[in-house]
């Protein structure tokens, strides 16, 4: 399958990840509607680096094989927060639900850097980039932004299809 049009390749074995300690074992049974490079300030605070790579799948399309994880809610710049998916033994970030209402506990943004091949969901944007690392070094012709984006103009037409359904749900 391919990803949001490029040419890298998903193989159904690089759709799994885990945490640190092996105790979360999760798989994507889709590939992502988008994959964000964050740059904000928040990502790097709650990271500990410079950015953070997020695939935003649906909630029901990522499943978890072995484990369990635990929510903690942090601040987001918004004001509304998220809620982090950690494991609770090594307390790896492995997703996020953003609160955007109903609909952000629809959608995940899974930690590209959990997978067991990150390699293969490049980022399709860059977001936030007011506050990006001076030394961080996008490459030319990347869909940069500022600060954010309208889903419209940047998502496939697949992915605002997905997207749309999961309005249709709340």
């Amino acid at each position: 399958m391919k990803h949001q049009g490029q040419a890298v390749e998903i193989e159904k074995s690089s759709m799994t990840g885990q945490c640190a300690c092996g105790h979360v074992r999760y798989r994507m049974t889709a590939q992502p509607m988008i994959v964000h490079c964050c740059h904000c300030r928040y990502c790097q605070r709650e990271t500990g680096s410079s950015f953070v790579l997020n695939a935003l799948v649906e909630a029901d399309r990522v499943e978890i094989d072995e484990g369990e994880v635990e929510g903690i809610d942090t601040p987001t710049s918004s004001g509304r927060g998220q809620r982090i998916m950690r494991c609770p033994r090594c307390q790896v970030a492995l997703w996020s639900h953003y609160a955007y209402g109903d609909i952000g506990k629809l959608i995940r943004f899974v930690r590209v850097g959990t997978l067991d091949d990150p390699d293969a969901l490049p980022p399709d944007v860059h977001i936030f980039v007011e506050s990006k690392q001076p030394w961080v070094e996008i490459p030319d012709g990347a869909a940069v932004f500022e600060r954010f984006y309208r889903a419209g103009e940047v998502w496939t037409r697949d992915s605002l299809a997905r997207r749309q359904a999961l309005f249709a749900q709340q």
